[in-house]
């Protein structure tokens, strides 16, 4: 919703996730939020700790709330939960909504369809945020580019 822990962390872990195979150049990541809460704040200390542990440095990113012109820019919209969802198709054009997931639907095998907002509780909610995300990421990964993203 502001942009300050799962969307910036998930912005991260796939950025990382796509250099790490040489494909950040067939992507243009970026994250946003539902709501102006946080707009050009860095991320939560704790995403930023946490996704740290991991090798995926988020503090450079920067809060801002999606933007009408998003729709025209990207391919794909994804969310990370129903209440996001339900606020995203309220200003999405009827022409771009088939862009508009939840990531999770990338890791169908976690049979989840929201990452939960960690902001509230402790340093586990990040880290399973993390987890989260990252089985996410590889599956649009490979739904996205096939057999490119793992080299076969």
């Amino acid at each position: 919703m502001g942009n300050i822990c799962r969307s910036p962390t998930a912005e991260g872990v796939f950025s990382h996730l796509a250099g790490s195979r040489q494909l950040a150049h067939r992507f243009d990541i970026d994250s946003a939020g539902t709501h102006a809460y946080h707009i050009g704040d860095a991320p939560d200390l704790r995403a930023q700790r946490a996704a740290r542990d991991r090798g995926v440095e988020i503090k450079h990113i920067r809060a801002r709330k999606i933007a009408p012109a998003d729709f025209d820019v990207y391919d794909h919209i994804l969310v990370m939960d129903d209440e996001n969802y339900s606020h995203v198709m309220e200003i999405c054009p009827d022409d771009h909504q088939p862009k508009v997931r939840h990531f999770l639907d990338y890791a169908p095998h976690l049979n989840e369809r929201e990452v939960p907002d960690p902001y509230y509780g402790g340093s586990y909610g990040f880290e399973r945020v993390l987890d989260l995300v990252e089985a996410a990421s590889e599956g649009f990964l490979k739904a996205t580019l096939g057999n490119q993203s793992t080299g076969d």
